[in-house]
């Protein structure tokens, strides 16, 4: 298959895009001592009282989260590597634009995997744009940021 054809293009950005969270994670500090370190100084009211208050579901969150994404990152990888397109080798009216199959479910290209994985993975998120919601209105994040 040439890198002409726009799978090609979209299973190249999104392998650069798992690679990439692969690398900045795997070149992370884990905070699994720190969030240890830090559930010492959680408050009366349930907080470590340092710039941003975390709670301790945010704790026990950092402390596995490096672990977890490079896991999750690998499997990303893994799968991108099963699903990929090939010649369904059929008698076809167009030669130039043969008809592709996955190379691992033989679902017509692209399949269900690699369109789920383009569509969560596909484009890094624009920080800029707000229209996704934000972690905070989420109910995700720092809970309140002490000035």
């Amino acid at each position: 298959m040439k890198a002409d054809n726009p799978e090609d293009l979209q299973r190249q950005g999104l392998r650069e895009r798992l690679e990439s969270i692969l690398i900045r994670t795997e070149k992370a500090t884990s905070w699994h001592d720190e969030a240890g370190r830090l559930r010492g100084l959680v408050n009366h009211e349930g907080y470590v009282p340092i710039r941003t208050r975390l709670a301790t579901e945010d704790l026990e969150f950092l402390a596995g989260a490096r672990s977890d994404l490079l896991r999750f990152s690998e499997l990303g990888l893994r799968l991108l590597d099963l699903h990929q397109p090939r010649d369904a080798g059929g008698i076809t009216s167009d030669a130039a634009h043969p008809i592709l199959r996955c190379r691992s479910c033989m679902w017509r290209w692209p399949c269900p995997t690699f369109r789920a994985m383009l569509e969560s993975f596909g484009t890094p998120p624009d920080p800029d744009d707000t229209s996704a919601g934000t972690a905070a209105a989420n109910g995700a994040g720092p809970r309140e940021t002490i000035s």
